[in-house]
């Protein structure tokens, strides 16, 4: 695979983990937590992985949320981007994964390729930022409310692994 690295915010440890199980699916590739090193290594890189969680009501997380200035300057031309989000489908229903979405709609405004869509069959939502045409606009996790995390991140990094070739 080419050189690519994944970038993440965590508060309560769930994104890190999620993260850290993509690492070691894709062979150990490189971690970033951007609470400790913002955006700037993301120039260095032709494949990222970016990781987000939803806050409450469509909040992104705070750290995501400190360097989103930063996040706005780089231009992603060239570069194919997959991005997974965290969020509860049935507490927040009306903005399930928004942060996920936010992150899309500025990677495209930045003229990235945006890979790894998902299908939203079998959540139960009312709205998102996160869903283009059925499909979600990376790999949604619902940490508290689906049992299949493990299984989708096994066949995401296997779509993955396709598109970073």
């Amino acid at each position: 695979m080419k050189n690519i690295a994944i970038f993440y915010a965590s508060s309560t440890g769930n994104t890190k983990a999620i993260a850290e199980q993509l690492s070691k699916n894709l062979d150990g590739i490189k971690e970033y937590n951007i609470k400790l090193t913002g955006c700037e290594y993301m120039r260095d890189y032709e494949n990222l992985i970016l990781g987000i969680s939803t806050w409450e009501d469509g909040k992104m997380q705070e750290d995501w949320e400190k360097s989103w200035e930063e996040f706005s300057r780089i231009d992603f031309k060239n570069k194919k981007v997959a991005i997974f989000g965290l969020g509860n489908q049935k507490k927040y229903k009306n903005n399930f994964l928004d942060a996920m979405g936010k992150l899309y709609k500025q990677l495209i405004k930045a003229n990235a390729q945006v890979i790894g869509f998902t299908s939203t069959i079998g959540y139960e939502f009312e709205k998102s930022e996160a869903v283009i045409e059925n499909s979600f606009v990376g790999l949604a996790l619902d940490l508290e409310n689906k049992e299949d995390n493990l299984k989708k991140i096994e066949e995401w990094t296997t779509i993955l692994k396709r598109e970073f070739k």
